[in-house]
């Protein structure tokens, strides 16, 4: 370890952490930088003033990770899309940060991930030249931004054997070959952003859960604990609003057009063999899939929906039936034995914080033409206010929120360092294969896989499965609460593992995860 890099323990978040920096701030702190939301964006541009020697405060009014970031398609995604859009500048600003995480910042949480569009009689030939033509584009992508070849391989033709051989359950009449690509795909998202924070804890930045702004100024807010509903107020030289598809009840002036994007979870076994994850084009539309996603956990997830969302927004979106009955329409256009409702056995539904700039013209424009460039706007108190984007570029997005909210105060600083600083549990492929772990582990905590395992090494009962049929341990909820920063049942189930994305799952995984809370309860690690 160099001198300069925070010593191990810097990094752990527990609820013992988050009452002495609370109490700090009640107190009088002032800090640079105060950050409101902890999903993606939050947590990077936390972690991105910490790493500039900034005194950093990031509070969220649940968990981290609640909103938008839990509720991807866990894709880190080369922007192939908006390629196909002309949106040149957002496709390659999308392949340069699926560089980044990829090869520098986060090898251990993302891996390539091939993916097979079936041809088929629902595909023209002509489309499908233009489908190779635009995969053949994205490596071009891959090029521009100095990904590495041996990090994504290159896209090719497969014939109709080798795409059944890849994906057994297409329906194989009239099939009459496939399209392979790669791209990136994360482990978990909701671990993306917990390392996220963690290393930026690790700078030195107060990561403070359960902690509701009621109100921002560009000096700061008023703030409420969830947890004791004590409110104090948090001083800060600059102030950064990124709460997503909420921003605009903390800061006027900010329209927001909210598109909720569906996915259903599937058991793997409703599609044995499943190698890749599969392109299947919706009937009608250019350039629009449903994606089928192998997670590694017993699971396959199918999205995504597309749809405008109007009226209050929720905590916790609630996939409508509309949206799984249009999922499945389509999977079952390419699959040989039908997938049906009952085979569903979970759904969820995320919320993309779309900045509406578009003129009130009543043309009825859909959420899937709005532009995913972000966008960073300057209050007149100075409050800064991120929206937009993908979670893809979250580290880009935070470092263009944190020089704006610099130079609104006219704050000096090192410049961003994001780039290439690597988060906990980094290390490359190589390093971690040789750590004598279960993989399932290296591909969620990287070399922090050794400490996890440790902990079920010294008391056997923790290497116990929470639920029947489960592989999330009992060792990894107790990590959780010591490490982590989860301080109920909803954060270790729902979000530092995932088990609660199964309804079926989660019931049964309620008494490992209470049991973990209290077996913590009176834990002091932490600096």
């Amino acid at each position: 370890m160099s001198r300069t890099e925070p010593p191990a323990q810097a990094f752990s978040l527990n609820a013992a952490r988050r009452t002495r920096d609370l109490a700090r701030l009640a107190a009088g702190d002032t800090v640079d930088v105060l950050v409101v939301g902890l999903g993606a964006t939050g947590a990077g541009a936390a972690l991105d003033a910490a790493s500039r020697g900034l005194s950093v405060a990031a509070i969220d009014a649940h968990d981290l990770a609640f909103g938008t970031s839990r509720w991807s398609s866990k894709l880190i995604h080369g922007g192939l899309r908006y390629l196909a859009s002309a949106q040149v500048s957002v496709a390659h600003e999308s392949a340069v940060e699926r560089g980044v995480l990829m090869e520098r910042t986060a090898p251990h949480l993302v891996r390539a991930q091939p993916f097979v569009l079936p041809l088929t009689p629902l595909t023209s030939r002509r489309n499908a030249a233009l489908a190779q033509a635009g995969l053949r584009a994205g490596d071009l992508l891959r090029i521009s931004a100095g990904t590495a070849r041996a990090t994504l391989p290159g896209p090719r033709r497969l014939s109709a054997v080798e795409t059944l051989r890849t994906a057994p359950g297409l329906r194989p009449h009239g099939l009459y070959g496939g399209l392979l690509s790669w791209d990136g795909q994360l482990a978990d998202d909701a671990r993306l952003v917990t390392a996220i924070a963690r290393t930026a804890a690790g700078h030195g930045a107060r990561i403070l859960t359960r902690t509701r702004a009621l109100s921002v100024t560009g000096s700061g807010a008023l703030v409420r604990d969830e947890l004791t509903g004590q409110e104090t107020t948090i001083r800060a030289r600059t102030v950064i609003n990124a709460t997503g598809v909420w921003a605009d009840q903390l800061v006027d002036g900010v329209r927001l057009r909210p598109s909720r994007g569906t996915h259903l979870i599937l058991r793997a076994s409703t599609l044995p063999g499943l190698n890749a994850g599969l392109h299947i084009p919706v009937p009608g539309e250019t350039n629009r899939f449903v994606l089928v996603l192998p997670q590694g956990d017993g699971r396959v997830y199918v999205g995504l929906t597309d749809e405008p969302v109007d009226g209050p927004v929720q905590d916790e979106p609630t996939p409508p039936e509309s949206d799984i009955g249009f999922l499945l329409d389509i999977l079952n256009t390419a699959l040989d034995a039908p997938v049906r409702r009952t085979d569903v056995v979970g759904a969820f539904a995320g919320l993309r914080p779309l900045l509406d700039d578009a003129h009130d013209d009543g043309s009825g424009s859909r959420t899937s033409d709005i532009s995913r460039r972000h966008a960073v706007l300057t209050s007149g108190e100075g409050v800064v206010t991120i929206v937009g984007g993908k979670l893809t570029t979250y580290r880009r997005m935070a470092e263009d929120a944190v020089d704006a909210a610099l130079a609104a105060r006219g704050i000096a600083a090192a410049p961003c360092r994001t780039a290439r600083l690597p988060l906990v549990g980094a290390a490359r492929p190589a390093e971690l294969a040789a750590l004598a772990v279960p993989r399932r582990l290296l591909a969620r905590y990287g070399t922090e896989a050794a400490a996890v395992h440790a902990l079920g090494e010294a008391d056997p009962r923790l290497r116990e499965p929470v639920a029947d049929g489960v592989e999330v341990t009992r060792a990894e909820l107790r990590w959780a609460v010591r490490h982590e920063g989860a301080l109920d049942e909803s954060d270790l189930l729902d979000r530092r593992t995932r088990v609660g994305l199964v309804p079926a799952d989660r019931a049964p995984a309620l008494a490992a995860a209470r049991e973990a809370l209290a077996a913590e309860a009176h834990t002091t690690a932490g600096p």
